[in-house]
């Protein structure tokens, strides 16, 4: 039996690794979350599961030393999220993602954890014009959310080259699914169209919609967690659906999928947005093991399955 920690637990994705470590019960886990950015559908989700729930921070240096008693992995989810949230106050994205994440790491250190797994993001990459992103490539963040998660890919892989702290850091490509948060103004695009189009109401998106995204549903990203912790892997992996969709096209598809009769309007585009993303995910399959189970139409049919019943 692991004892298992997953920061941010409480979070959209945490909350799904959470759910999925717990279902067996054959291994103990601790989620720690200090409930700012976690939205109430998957924080109450989480504190109904059998699961021991600590509220705190990764910033609380002898909170983390006491939490990390006896822990064998940590999934090292908690960060403060969003682009424009990190446009509008960097030095608190700063802070929780970066400080936070050397906050863990020494504390994982200093308890004897095995491994680490940190979320990372697409972001990294920037817009830089080559397709697909490779792990490769030198990154070029645009905006104080992606520098923070770049910093915290440099941490991991210095604790691991120096201190021997075993690290892996998963670049998460627009991951989506049931809990997301619609309605946050820094919410992620695929919630928010699909809870729109269920009430017909206008589709926004900013600029026009010619940019491409590469969406992951959060079951795979689950998966890909577990397998990077099982490992005998480190360093850096895509994850991501390996395709390819136009934020003009996953509006209509959705619209089409719900049977709605919303409109598309369009914004001007945003600070820190990039303009096209898709992953090479060979790394990750070599690696890992790891390839997604879900296509974007399989995933978007779970989610709006998920979404229907509450209209």
């Amino acid at each position: 039996m692991a004892r298992i920690l997953v920061t941010g637990g409480a979070g959209f994705i945490g909350s799904h690794i959470a759910e999925e470590l717990s279902k067996d019960g054959s291994n103990e886990i601790v989620v720690l979350d200090n409930l700012a950015t976690a939205n109430k559908l998957s924080a109450d989700f989480v504190k109904n599961l059998d699961i021991e729930f600590i509220e705190g921070s990764v910033t609380d240096a002898a909170l983390l030393l006491k939490t990390l008693e006896d822990v064998d992995y940590v999934l090292h989810q908690a960060a403060i999220p969003s682009v424009p949230r990190s446009v509008k106050d960097p030095l608190a994205s700063n802070a929780a993602n970066v400080g936070g994440t050397l906050s863990l790491l020494k504390a994982s250190l200093e308890s004897g954890v095995k491994k680490v797994v940190c979320a990372s993001s697409s972001s990294v990459y920037g817009d830089t014009p080559t397709l697909p992103k490779v792990e490769t490539m030198t990154p070029n963040p645009k905006s104080p959310y992606a520098i923070s998660k770049l910093m915290g890919e440099h941490y991991c892989r210095v604790f691991d080259e120096l201190y021997g702290l075993e690290t892996v850091s998963l670049r998460y490509f627009n991951v989506f699914g049931p809990r997301q948060n619609p309605f946050s103004e820094y919410s992620a695009v695929m919630p928010k169209f699909i809870y729109a189009a269920l009430q017909d109401k206008p589709l926004r998106i900013y600029g026009d919609g010619s940019q491409t995204r590469d969406f992951t549903y959060v079951k795979d990203v689950v998966r890909a967690n577990i397998l990077a912790a099982g490992s005998d892997a480190t360093g850096v992996f895509n994850i991501a659906g390996g395709r390819q969709i136009s934020i003009q096209e996953l509006a209509e598809s959705i619209i089409e999928l719900t049977g709605s009769a919303s409109e598309v309007e369009h914004l001007d585009v945003r600070q820190g947005d990039i303009l096209h993303s898709l992953a090479d995910i060979s790394k990750a399959r070599d690696g890992l093991g790891w390839k997604p189970d879900y296509t974007l139409q399989q995933g978007l049919a779970e989610l709006v399955n998920y979404v229907k019943p509450q209209y």
